[in-house]
């Protein structure tokens, strides 16, 4: 299992990474952060919104599936929310630049790390 930190600056060593962050769905806490571009407290209290907004579909559509991640691209920026399957209530808030980043690099590389999270 890796600490935060790390994993946080594994993240960030992902072409075209800005910012990533650890954050608690339960409380919109943010629990770790890395990067810079955005203001990672208030995106860890948004994204949990759309976390809670996206869990709580799922479970009226009957969806027996749990949420790999949840992918928010803008015209500059690909944002990647992905929730820790050891850890429903925490998840991985992952901010790059689209001009440079690879989005199938950034989605391996964030599934890489939230397999050594443990919460």
């Amino acid at each position: 299992m890796a600490n935060i930190t790390e994993s946080l600056e594994t993240l960030l060593t992902v072409d075209g990474a800005m910012a990533a962050a650890v954050v608690d769905s339960a409380s919109g806490m943010l629990l770790g952060g890395a990067g810079s571009g955005i203001d990672l407290e208030l995106a860890a209290a948004g994204n949990t919104e759309v976390v809670r907004a996206k869990l709580k579909t799922a479970k009226s559509l009957g969806l027996a599936d749990s949420i790999e991640d949840i992918l928010i691209t803008l015209s500059s920026q690909i944002h990647i929310i992905r929730p820790l399957a050891s850890n429903r209530e925490v998840f991985i808030y992952f901010v790059l630049d689209r001009s440079k980043a690879n989005l199938a690099l950034a989605r391996m590389k964030s599934k890489e790390v939230e397999g050594q999270l443990a919460f």
